[in-house]
């Protein structure tokens, strides 16, 4: 098994929509309505949208390759980058998107671990990620790895009001 990181350019902007639309469909699609989903995924995911967030130079994207071939991608956001105002001290993972087939192969813990990598790199302090409440493989996963819930905040998928917990964990 050989796994591969490497960072995406803008070149590459076709593969992370179609990586975006099919992890974020795959995972959410049973438990949101077909017309929220599509809202959400077309402003989330268009290609003005991705191309806005390619070029935040505090913001990067991650493919993973296993055995060479493209499973998903990491999404980070330092200061001015991030989601929530959490300080220039954070270090948030916006997104840790796998594809279904390369799912249960260790990717997640891998994607997880350069994150806190760079992190580190950077002499962040805490690395924190929203994951919406009813998502319980993503709770469990971040909770066996460190995270801790500290608050909350409201998510739009399509009209309907979500919420997303806020997970943290303190870096060494």
């Amino acid at each position: 098994m050989t796994i591969s990181f490497i960072k995406c350019t803008p070149e590459e902007l076709h593969t992370l929509q179609e990586i975006s639309y099919e992890t974020f469909n795959d995972t959410f699609k049973h438990q949101n309505s077909p017309e929220n989903m599509k809202s959400y995924l077309d402003r989330a995911f268009s290609i003005k949208q991705l191309e806005k967030e390619l070029s935040n130079t505090d913001s990067e994207f991650f493919f993973v390759y296993y055995n060479n071939k493209i499973a998903g991608y990491l999404k980070v956001n330092t200061d001015e980058g991030q989601s929530e105002e959490m300080g220039n001290a954070s270090f948030e993972i916006e997104r840790i998107y796998i594809k279904k087939e390369f799912q249960k192969h260790g990717l997640g813990k891998y994607l997880l671990n350069k994150a806190t990598e760079i992190a580190m790199e950077r002499n962040k302090n805490k690395i924190w990620l929203g994951v919406w409440e009813k998502n319980e493989n993503a709770l469990a996963f971040y909770k066996r790895m460190g995270f801790v819930q500290t608050g909350a905040h409201s998510f739009y998928m399509g009209d309907e009001e979500q919420v997303d917990f806020i997970m943290t964990k303190k870096l060494q």
